[in-house]
């Protein structure tokens, strides 16, 4: 077999057999295949598309091209969680405790922030002796013993990604939809979950900006999943504007620590909730999505969400009185409003934009290996239907480093769009795919 072949055949629009996927995957994860035969097979992929069974057929062939995550040594269905990104989006730090407590473990290996997206790692790390290094018997023994883990991906877990993905960055292949959901759950097939929720964002802050191209992804991602025996299910979510109000990495602890006291923004607990009612369905925890919702809802109203998140942050050697005292949490040196330029009723929200200005700020990377400052981001104070007058503050700005605080006002006022009409917050959930 040569890969000027596989490449031609692909190139004319033909399906590949399954060994001619795995042996270019395999060939150019050890190097035999070079980055340029695999940047015209990444094209051709682009313009020519792929089947449902050639993709899944990719994503299992990355998901073995290094280690595969056994945990089996973990009792009951381990249900894991997916975001494909967006601002604001702590909810992983309410739902994975929230989950737990209704007695489905969660074992999740997450991922650290790039761009205007935020990661859950550095959240969690900016809890004051917090550990997302744990060594896998340890990993394995909280989940067991609590119900959740949450720990970084190592580099051995899908190294096919890894290589790829550089490669697609650096040659306009990055939006293919066979090569984003083969991305995406090459590793969280290889993470060894049992069942996998995708929260699929969707508006100006995500990647997928149409209601469309978010649910073709979903129901290909729920396919892949469900090819290769394990249980899936997903949900489309607005990403139009932030989620919640917070962006930055402590300052997303602290609303998640609010919404698990049962006082958090009304779309972030709705979405946990939604997502949630996927996870214990898929868990075999409720019969069905009405019985799950008064589950996690019961269980947020009795503050055993919050006690399993001070659990959880003591097991991996946090301060668990942060759960009481958010206060513990690093503040930044410097807070600045973004006043409103003109008056009238919030009628759009770029949220890359709020993301970006968060990461000016410091709570964000523009290359892989930046480091964040856990205390810079902002909370926004306006979102689509509230009525603003001139000069009232449109969000707080929290940094170290106040030389960035003009161009990220600046940033944050150009991302509000005002008009004398008032217009309704966009539906958060637009689509549930599976599990029903």
């Amino acid at each position: 077999m040569r890969p000027y072949d596989v490449i031609l055949k692909k190139r004319r629009g033909e399906e590949l057999s399954r060994d001619e996927i795995t042996f270019f995957v395999d060939g150019f994860t050890r190097g035999d295949i070079p980055d340029y035969q695999m940047a015209a097979w990444c094209m051709a992929v682009f313009f020519q598309g792929m089947s449902a069974r050639e993709t899944r057929d990719l994503t299992i062939a990355m998901a073995r091209s290094g280690d595969v995550v056994d945990l089996s040594a973990i009792r009951g269905i381990k249900v894991d969680k997916h975001s494909t990104g967006g601002v604001g989006d702590k909810t992983t730090l309410v739902l994975a405790p929230l989950v737990a407590a209704a007695g489905v473990p969660v074992a999740k290996m997450s991922g650290r922030g790039l761009g205007h997206t935020g990661g859950t790692l550095d959240k969690l790390e900016s809890i004051p002796g917090f550990r997302v290094d744990l060594p896998k018997d340890v990993f394995v023994r909280n989940v067991n013993s609590i119900g959740i883990a949450v720990v970084g991906q190592t580099a051995a877990v899908a190294p096919a990604d890894k290589k790829l993905y550089a490669l697609r960055d650096v040659t306009a292949t990055v939006d293919s939809m066979p090569l984003i959901a083969s991305s995406v759950c090459s590793k969280k097939l290889a993470c060894g979950a049992d069942a996998i929720v995708f929260d699929v964002k969707v508006g100006s802050g995500a990647f997928m900006k149409s209601e469309e191209d978010a649910l073709a992804l979903a129901r290909l991602m729920v396919e892949i999943v469900e090819g290769a025996g394990r249980r899936a299910a997903a949900v489309v979510s607005d990403m139009n504007q932030p989620l919640g109000r917070a962006v930055g990495n402590a300052l997303e602890v602290s609303e998640a620590i609010d919404t698990l006291r049962g006082s958090g923004p009304p779309d972030l607990v709705e979405l946990c909730l939604s997502l949630g009612s996927l996870m214990l369905v898929l868990g075999g925890a409720a019969p069905d999505a009405d019985q799950a919702r008064e589950t996690l809802i019961g269980l947020l109203g009795k503050g055993a969400a919050l006690a399993k998140f001070a659990e959880f942050v003591a097991a991996q050697g946090g301060d668990a009185s942060v759960a009481e005292r958010p206060e513990i949490l690093p503040h930044a040196s410097h807070t600045a409003p973004v006043p409103s330029p003109g008056a009238g009723y919030v009628t759009a929200v770029n949220a890359e934009q709020v993301g970006v200005a968060a990461m000016i700020l410091g709570a964000g990377r523009r290359v892989k290996d930046e480091p964040v400052d856990p205390a810079a981001g902002l909370v926004v104070a306006k979102k689509i239907g509230d009525r603003v007058a001139v000069g009232e503050p449109l969000a707080t700005l929290h940094t170290n480093n106040p030389a960035s605080i003009d161009e990220a006002s600046r940033l944050v006022a150009s991302a509000y769009t005002l008009s004398q009409s008032a217009s309704s917050p966009p539906r958060l959930i637009k689509q549930v795919i599976g599990a029903w």
